[in-house]
This record gives C-alpha cells, structure tokens and sequence, in this order.
C-alpha cells in the first residue's frame, strides 16, 4: 500500500486493538496524556477474558478472579478508583475427592487463602475503566481482519469493510489471536511462530458457578474448597460475594476442550459432583453458569485446545519487538516478562506499551 500526495495521514495517534483489562488500562493512560488514540474490541463488551455474571445482588468471575499481595499495579488502580478488594472465603474443612469419588474431609487447606477479590466482581473494574474514556474514543463490534502498512501509516480494515489508519497500532490481543490477522506486508515468519508458540492464559479452561440462596456448606463447617481425581471438576472454591447473598460454589473443570462439547451433559456430570463434595442440597442451584473459554473464538484457538500442565513462561520475545519500524506493539498478560498470566501482567504489558509510545513521541519532539 502507498499513500498519494494528499491522503490523509492518518485518523489516530495510536489504535489500540482488545478492549479487555491491558487495552483499557493502555487506553486510559494515553487519554491522561492528551494523547490521540482509538480502542476498538471485536466483542459487543468490554473486559476480554474479564467476565462477571450477576444474579440479584450477587457477582461471579467467570473468568479470573483473583488477585494477591505484591502485585501493585491492580493494587494501585483499585485504590485509585476507589474500588474494593475483599478476602477471599477460605474458612472451613477442605473436601478431597478420589479417582473412586469416595470424598475424604481435612486433607489439607484452602489453598486460595490469602487471595483477594473485587466487590461487584472484576468486570467493575474494567467497566469503570471503559467509562472514563470518552465514547469518541472506543468502538464495540469492531472486528479487526487486516493490518497494512504503508508511509502514511497502519491501516486496520474491519469486518465490515470500514478502515481507520493509525501511525502506531498496538496489539492487546492474546498472541496466537493476533496471529491470524492479515498483515501486509507480512510479518517476519520467526516472529509469526514467536506469536504462535506462546499459549493463550486461561484459554484451556472452562468454569461452572453453581448460584445458591443459602451457604450450606459453610454450616456444614465446610470452606468450599475441593479437590477432586475424578471430576469433571478438578478445583472448587467458594464463589460468594464479600456479603450476603446469593451464595456460590465455582469449579475449574479438568476435562479436556475435546470432551466437554455437550454443555447438557457437563452441567449434568458438574451437579452430580457438586453433590457428592457438598451434599444433596447442591443439585438445586438458581442458576449453573458455564463458560467454556477454549471455544470463544476471540480468546481461544485450535492450538490453545492441548493441555497445559504448567503455568507457561510468558514475556516478549525479540522476535516479536520494533516490528513495522517500531509502528506495530503487544500488550497482554502474555507479554509481561514479570507477572505474565495473571491480572498484574495485563497491567504490567500496559505499562511497557505505554513508556514506550512515550518515549517515541519525545523523540519525534526532539527530531522537529
């Protein structure tokens, strides 16, 4: 692509592609700086992998949930939008379920004790976060096919044919999710299978949040917390909101994306568990909400359908740095070389995006 003598340069300082939590915080901070930018996220929400279900008064994280001490950037933020944090539930006997479903009590303890969460669930957070950006500045339903670059700049072309051009366009996508975009010209193949190899966070999992009106496993003397060899749930805790009700139970279902395809037949085998850790008060929830995260095409991929058996080793490899003449960057939690895989790296991918957008700008400064 080329650019005639009077195009237009450019729409945008800077687009930023993926609204959820490192996109807004990215955002938010150019918006600070009087800087020129634009987020756009293919979903018709804001958030990512950031997904709260509420029913009443009561708010489950279908997604992360979590946050812990020593990480403060998510610390920071909720201080500084005056949000709040609670502890996570972890008073009570754990439960422990074998290869036999014979379910043993005491063997152990609450093994997210110490963990906190966020009243209103995270989806507030990142909510609040798209509600300080002026809505000039963000689009919805804004699916991303195709990325060009030219001298001009990067054109971004979207699913319904629109295009918005950009000198720098920023990539706050799950790696192998920002993989298959079109690039032209097209990127490096080293830095292609550098996107390919890093796996998606949390992209494998699938969560089941069973909605109750009492806690009668914490009047059971019970945490909440489960461990199980059979499943289809392999890790319960209690899922409840810092006070009152509705109360929940949510699970990590083990069974691989391949053998979870029937959703009835999932939330029949998830109550029957349910059941046998906590009694047969649990087969009655208000509601079974289920989120399959390996089959949200703008999470997961075919490659993010294998098994993970450990956190992976996430950061930004070489091959994946000053792209497209140092036009074309990545946030995401995948990215961050500290906290990567977790709401902190989100963060901490924002905050490098950020420092270096920064510092070109000075340098443009300087060079007129």
């Amino acid at each position: 692509m080329t650019c005639g003598q009077h195009q237009k340069v450019f729409d945008m300082q800077t687009l930023i592609i993926g609204g959820g939590l490192s996109g807004l915080a990215l955002a938010e901070q150019l918006e600070a700086q009087g800087h020129d930018y634009m987020l756009v996220e293919a979903r018709a929400r804001f958030g990512g992998r950031i997904k709260t279900e509420t029913l009443g008064a009561g708010y489950f994280d279908m997604g992360p949930a979590w946050f812990w001490p020593g990480q403060p950037r998510i610390a920071a933020m909720i201080n500084r939008l005056k949000l709040e944090k609670f502890n996570q539930f972890a008073e009570g006997i754990l439960s422990f379920e074998d290869e036999q479903q014979n379910v043993q009590r005491g063997r152990g303890f609450a093994s997210m004790e110490g963990s906190w969460r966020l009243k209103g669930g995270l989806a507030h957070l990142t909510q609040t976060l798209a509600d300080r950006l002026p809505d000039a500045r963000k689009r919805l339903n804004a699916n991303v096919t195709s990325l060009s670059k030219a001298s001009c700049g990067i054109t971004a072309t979207f699913a319904d044919g629109t295009t918005l051009t950009a000198g720098t366009v920023v990539l706050a996508l799950p790696p192998r999710v920002a993989a298959e975009i079109t690039f032209e010209p097209a990127l490096p193949a080293g830095t292609i299978r550098a996107m390919q190899g890093i796996a998606t966070w949390m992209a494998g999992q699938a969560k089941a949040v069973a909605v109750y009106d009492e806690p009668f496993w914490r009047k059971a003397g019970l945490s909440g917390d489960a461990m199980s060899r059979f499943g289809p749930m392999a890790e319960v805790h209690d899922a409840s909101p810092a006070e009152g009700g509705p109360y929940a139970l949510f699970g990590f279902i083990g069974v691989p994306p391949q053998n979870r395809g029937d959703e009835q037949v999932l939330r029949q085998q998830v109550l029957a568990q349910f059941a046998r850790l906590f009694g047969a008060e649990a087969t009655n929830p208000r509601e079974l909400f289920i989120k399959d995260w390996a089959f949200d095409a703008r999470t997961s991929t075919e490659a993010d359908k294998k098994p993970l058996y450990e956190h992976p080793s996430y950061g930004l490899p070489n091959a994946m740095v000053d792209l497209w003449g140092g036009q074309l960057h990545f946030a995401g939690t995948e990215v961050a070389p500290q906290f990567g895989g977790y709401i902190e790296g989100a963060l901490e991918a924002a905050d490098n995006v950020a420092r270096t957008i920064g510092h070109s700008k000075m340098n443009r400064a300087h060079a007129s």
